[in-house]
């Protein structure tokens, strides 16, 4: 898969958070995500983060933070955030083709998390939106290699583990048997607790205990 493809799977996966975004009302912004303490505002604050903040920008909020990570995101998401639904929509549509690779990141980075925080704001929702299967399998591959972009797994999540997709031929490693769907593969496999209730297998337990 070449940088080009995968911008370009960025951008539509973008231009379709922003659709989903527009259809929800004043209180499905302010509904909890599967991202811990942000709010589907808040996420959409967070998702225009690496077309709004340059690197420059992101290391000076972190040295505010003293290197925390974790806050540094938070507060730039919070910051982003605050402009209203119909401008955030606008800006995140203004911007979705913007290609965008982060240090030691890369491109799979940003699309990573259109897959996966489209998904975080649906699944609390009720909402079916999801992105094609293709991408969720793509994001499989790059989960489960070692050059993971950092911050998105850890190598041991995996480890030791049949993962099997039970809506596409993708499977990988072994051990006890883990099947699901590609996206609640993905989802398990990026720390979303809710989706291991989607998953099947002597596996699942095994992948549940692990942080």
């Amino acid at each position: 898969m070449n940088r080009d493809d995968v911008h370009a799977r960025t951008a539509r996966n973008r231009r379709r958070l922003a659709d989903v975004l527009e259809g929800l009302g004043p209180a499905q912004w302010e509904a909890g995500t599967l991202c811990e303490g942000w709010t589907v505002r808040v996420l959409a604050g967070h998702l225009l983060q690496p077309m709004l903040v340059g690197f420059g920008r992101f290391l000076l909020a972190s040295l505010r933070h003293r290197g925390d990570t974790a806050a540094t995101v938070d507060s730039l998401a919070r910051r982003l955030a605050r402009p209203g639904p119909a401008e955030l929509v606008a800006l995140l549509r203004r911007h979705a083709g913007d290609r965008v690779d982060p240090p030691r990141v890369g491109p799979m980075g940003p699309f990573a998390e259109t897959c996966v925080h489209l998904r975080d704001l649906a699944r609390p929702l009720g909402l079916d939106a999801d992105v094609p299967r293709e991408d969720w399998v793509l994001l499989l591959d790059h989960l489960v290699s070692p050059g993971v972009a950092p911050g998105l797994t850890t190598p041991a999540r995996a480890g030791g583990l049949t993962l099997r997709a039970t809506d596409a031929g993708w499977r990988h490693g072994t051990g006890p048997a883990v099947a699901g769907t590609v996206e609640a593969l993905a989802m398990a496999l990026t720390g979303r607790r809710a989706a291991l209730a989607d998953l099947d297998g002597p596996g699942r337990e095994v992948l549940a205990r692990r942080p």
